[in-house]
């Protein structure tokens, strides 16, 4: 098996932490309908945590097929408060909505990763990171999304760790890479097993 390595996403904070590790990569966009494919599942009942799987699973062996003798990384993220899975909100409006929703109650990011090698699932994991944000009034969130403004639109929180979101909150537990949706740790320990970086 060769060693060549694609990362299956367009993130560009997925590839910094690639690139920061120091791993020799190409990225490859995955084609599937995210949407189309988290409906079925969530109308099922799936959890969150078989969500992100799925679709991890499905961005590694949409690409793998494409690129049969590579390794491909394929990684996604759900966030959940209970039992209600969020996705990014639409506008404004939207992002209001979540913020009151998270408002001094703890939610999970479920973050998975899988290696796929020609379309077939090698190995997958799940890491969880739990984000506790601290209580806020209706006037704090009005003037925290008028000053972040569509930033608050390109994350499922609508609030962003790295930048002025870390304001919103007074606890978290899981590591970085949890957080920003691929879990360096472990991903690093199976390349090594496959022989794909230096062990």
């Amino acid at each position: 098996m060769t060693t060549t390595i694609i990362l299956a996403s367009s993130s560009p904070f997925r590839r910094m932490l690639m690139e920061n590790a120091g791993l020799s990569f190409e990225a490859q966009a995955a084609t599937i309908d995210e949407r189309a494919l988290e409906a079925p599942l969530e109308k099922a009942g799936a959890t969150p945590d078989a969500v992100a799987l799925a679709l991890a699973r499905a961005k590694a062996e949409d690409v793998s097929r494409r690129f049969s003798d590579s390794l491909v990384i394929g990684s996604d993220q759900t966030m959940s408060l209970g039992d209600r899975v969020f996705h990014k909100p639409k506008d404004m409006a939207d992002a209001a909505g979540h913020l009151h929703a998270l408002s001094g109650r703890t939610h999970r990011l479920n973050s998975a990763v899988a290696i796929a090698n020609n379309g077939v699932v090698l190995w997958e994991h799940l890491a969880h990171a739990e984000l506790t944000m601290r209580p806020l009034t209706a006037e704090f969130i009005a003037g925290h999304l008028a000053r972040v403004g569509d930033k608050a639109l390109s994350s499922v929180g609508a609030y962003q760790l790295e930048g002025q979101g870390i304001q919103l909150f007074e606890k978290i537990e899981g590591d970085y890479f949890t957080i920003l949706g691929l879990p360096m740790l472990p991903l690093l320990t199976k390349l090594r097993e496959l022989g794909a970086i230096d062990g």
